[in-house]
């Protein structure tokens, strides 16, 4: 058996692309916050992470400049030797203070943040409990999980939670890991009841907040916004969200940062984040901090697109965030959806199995602090004119 084989039986890709429907890949010519160019054409932009609409912002930009004049573009080498940097440590330092916890790591991406803390910390007599929703870099690190097992609960599901939990043998090592906002339909994870299930049994919890941090609790963060950073053990966030970057942290005891510091492979045989990144990063929670008021605006223009889309009769699910999930429940017509929109100038992104259920198939679509109300308005009516031409609206 060639190992190559699955590769030539792989058409699927192809043949969406040969009828002019591959959503995936897009190379985009420019983007600049809320707006996008494709083939020369003018979109605008409901498909992007930069909630705080910072990526554009002046002093990030200016940021990033001076330090690749200062530092170069690469630290050429890992946190644990050569790459890391005062400014590396100082970022730790103020995202430990952010989110309220003692201590905080910088990875070089998201996912390895979670690889690398999920699977240093547990191994053989340990049981990592996963919500079933949650993002594929969580799932991944306890797979990495050196002899640990691995369980999962229904998606928000309290009674399953407790049920699983009770199940795993007191004696064993049992780690709680959740989206604290689900970057799919834009749902928050029922912190306090977590919290209060895991202390029950002994269990440490986990929330990975990527798609919360800077938009959620004032920007604080999922965790804060529910008023429990003292109860939940470890905060996860990215960069290239809210903070307009490339990179990820994790926060919380400072003996357990020190550890993960010192075991976690991703972090130990991963490049540092580069210099221009990570000062983006601190320019980005700076702006923060300095203009508060972004995580409500994001906030009121997620919601104003809520309103007006459950008005106009589309199944957004359960969002209460700036990730708003159009729910179609079959590829065929969430692709036409995505293709008919971006044809009319909206740029979204279509999801399917596996990384939603069947019957699940959705747009998924997010908002800017720093979108107009003449951009909201015109994509709302592509979306109604789309919606009921397919007959996903009447």
């Amino acid at each position: 058996m060639d190992v190559f084989e699955k590769c030539r039986k792989f058409t699927k890709a192809r043949e969406a692309i040969e009828r002019g429907i591959y959503p995936y890949f897009i190379p985009l010519d420019d983007s600049e916050g809320t707006e996008a160019w494709y083939h020369g054409k003018h979109l605008v932009m409901c498909g992007a992470n930069n909630y705080l609409g910072l990526t554009t912002h002046p002093k990030v930009r200016e940021a990033a400049k001076a330090a690749i004049d200062k530092y170069g573009t690469s630290c050429s080498g890992s946190r644990f030797l050569n790459g890391t940097l005062a400014m590396h440590e100082e970022l730790e330092h103020e995202l430990a203070a952010w989110v309220g916890k003692e201590a905080a790591i910088v990875f070089t991406t998201g996912m390895l943040t979670n690889l690398g803390t999920i699977s240093s910390l547990t191994g053989r007599n340990d049981t990592i409990i996963l919500d079933k929703d949650d993002h594929a870099s969580i799932v991944d690190g306890a797979r990495l999980s050196m002899g640990g097992k691995m369980a999962r609960y229904n998606h928000n599901d309290m009674a399953h939670l407790e049920q699983v939990l009770s199940q795993v043998p007191e004696k064993e090592g049992k780690l709680v890991v959740a989206d604290g906002l689900f970057s799919m339909e834009g749902d928050l994870a029922p912190v306090p009841q977590m919290a209060e299930i895991c202390q029950k049994y002994g269990a440490r919890l986990m929330i990975d907040d990527a798609h919360g941090m800077g938009v959620m609790g004032d920007g604080h963060g999922t965790v804060w916004h529910f008023g429990m950073t003292d109860k939940v053990d470890l905060i996860m966030a990215t960069f290239s969200k809210a903070f307009a970057s490339l990179g990820g942290f994790v926060a919380g005891d400072d003996d357990v940062i020190h550890y993960i510091k010192h075991s976690a492979r991703a972090l130990i045989f991963s490049a540092s984040v580069p210099p221009a990144n990570a000062a983006a990063t601190l320019a980005a929670l700076r702006v923060l901090k300095e203009e508060p008021e972004r995580p409500a605006m994001v906030i009121e223009k997620s919601k104003y697109m809520r309103d007006n889309l459950r008005r106009l009769g589309f199944d957004i699910g359960n969002s209460i965030t700036p990730v708003v999930p159009i729910i179609i429940g079959d590829d065929e017509r969430t692709f036409a959806f995505w293709k008919m929109l971006l044809d009319g100038g909206v740029f979204v992104n279509p999801v399917v199995s596996p990384a939603v259920p069947q019957g699940r198939q959705l747009l998924r679509t997010s908002y800017m602090a720093t979108h107009t109300q003449e951009q909201l308005d015109f994509v709302l009516g592509m979306y109604e004119k789309v919606g009921r031409t397919l007959g996903v609206i009447a």
